[in-house]
């Protein structure tokens, strides 16, 4: 048996509803869309949340280890095998090439081979510290440069230059990942994408209000000063409109890269993965980060296509992106470790009608070592029914959202004495769903 090849896309801050062939955002992305059709679009991935602002860290953390939020520390653990390291350790060449915000050394562990790396968490697009592929994998720091160009552009130039290297004769499968930096802020997208969206034409979010109705703890981080208090319609606009035009040069570059591998003839062997490490909320519920429990935040886009992999499927299977981890794993043939907390999305790429996971389980801040009365926020939810637990100054406050009727997460049903028993369930679940994944909080 042929093994397959893996083409792994990942962005920073691209949240699950902007793409255009879902027709919930009006954000143009023919490349996007096109893989959709191709392949199997997951429209509830989410990720387990973050113990800190930088939320991408954990994220990309976990999906690189397989563990949960409170079992994945920085540096990335040393007993726990990464994804592309055990591809690596069982024929697997594996390339690298754009972020990595964990350290060094977890990235010499995964790749063999590697085009311009970010070691960060964010910097101007156009001027991009990187460093080259240093085999002994320190890339010290000495070494760094500022790339030539845009950061998306730097970056997909890399992954076509290995691309063009390939040969479908090649007997060595790859697993070839790159790690945009976009569409994170700074919101500057390159010309002509600078100027495709008149902010003047962009529809606010349903969910947008000037500023959320009771402190979640994040006031004053970094995300929600890019833009004022409160929010101007106007401001949220300009936001939106340079969010929506990064998001559209990257579906234009990844265009470049998918055409690369049809040209290699690398499609017919070659599972490709698009997703984010974290969605972002650029004025919904008064926010612009991701530091927070609401869908906009902890919901990401999934695409997957190629060998095995139903064409035009769309799943709304609950799902972490983690479960990728496994996943990744048995479509190579390999078994996954006892450390992973992923569970495999193998049936539903068979189509097999299941729950894939009955619930979803969210947080934010609270870890050992977190300060007494430091603020957290906990979220449980299924199919239907999502309840949030937010503690800033020793003050609990809960919400409830049906979402089937009110998918915007804007009316709080937490008062309404009809929901008294499913929040009751709700809490017993968001316990037991703590201890199951280690969360040091006391809920």
């Amino acid at each position: 048996m042929t093994r397959p090849n893996f083409l792994f896309m990942i962005a920073d801050d691209h949240r699950h509803s902007a793409l255009g062939a879902l027709g919930t955002e009006a954000v143009s992305t023919p490349t996007f869309d096109q893989l959709i059709a191709d392949g199997t679009c997951f429209t509830q991935a989410h990720i387990m949340g973050s113990t800190s602002g930088a939320v991408c860290m954990p994220s990309r953390g976990m999906l690189m280890s397989g563990c949960g939020l409170f079992d994945t520390p920085d540096p990335l653990p040393d007993d726990v095998p990464l994804l592309p390291e055990m591809l690596r350790a069982n024929g697997y060449r594996t390339y690298g090439t754009g972020k990595w915000h964990n350290r060094r050394g977890s990235y010499a562990r995964c790749f063999g081979d590697s085009g311009k790396v970010f070691f960060g968490g964010m910097s101007d697009q156009f001027a991009m510290p990187v460093n080259d592929f240093d085999p002994a994998g320190e890339y010290p720091p000495e070494e760094t440069y500022i790339a030539d160009g845009y950061s998306t552009t730097v970056f997909s130039d890399e992954m076509i230059a290995f691309l063009n290297e390939r040969s479908p004769d090649d007997d060595e499968p790859f697993f070839a990942y790159i790690a945009f930096t976009s569409p994170h802020d700074p919101r500057t997208p390159p010309p002509p994408f600078d100027t495709m969206y008149d902010p003047a034409d962009i529809e606010l979010p349903p969910n947008f209000v000037p500023e959320h109705p009771f402190d979640i703890g994040v006031r004053d981080i970094r995300d929600e000063l890019l833009a004022g208090y409160p929010r101007g319609e106007d401001e949220i606009k300009r936001h939106i409109a340079d969010y929506y035009g990064m998001i559209s040069h990257m579906d234009d570059d990844i265009g470049r890269i998918l055409a690369t591998l049809d040209a290699r003839g690398l499609r017919e062997n070659t599972i490709v993965v698009y997703t984010s490490d974290h969605g972002l909320g650029v004025g919904q519920h008064g926010l612009m980060g991701k530091q927070n429990l609401y869908d906009h935040s902890m919901r990401i886009p999934l695409i997957m296509r190629g060998p095995g992999v139903p064409a035009g499927l769309r799943s709304k299977a609950l799902l972490y992106l983690l479960d990728l981890y496994p996943t990744l794993l048995e479509l190579a043939g390999l078994p996954a470790p006892d450390s992973t907390a992923g569970h495999s999305l193998s049936a539903l790429l068979n189509e097999v009608t299941y729950k894939h996971r009955r619930q979803i389980y969210s947080a934010y801040q609270g870890l050992f070592g977190h300060p007494a009365g430091a603020p957290y926020q906990r979220s449980i939810k299924n199919e239907r029914h999502k309840l949030i637990q937010t503690v800033v100054d020793g003050v609990m406050t809960w919400q409830l959202f049906d979402l089937d009727a009110d998918p915007q997460e804007t009316e709080n049903l937490i008062a309404n004495p009809a929901h008294a028993a499913l929040i009751e369930r709700l809490k017993t679940d968001l316990k037991k769903r703590a201890a199951r994944f280690n969360d040091p909080v006391s809920l």
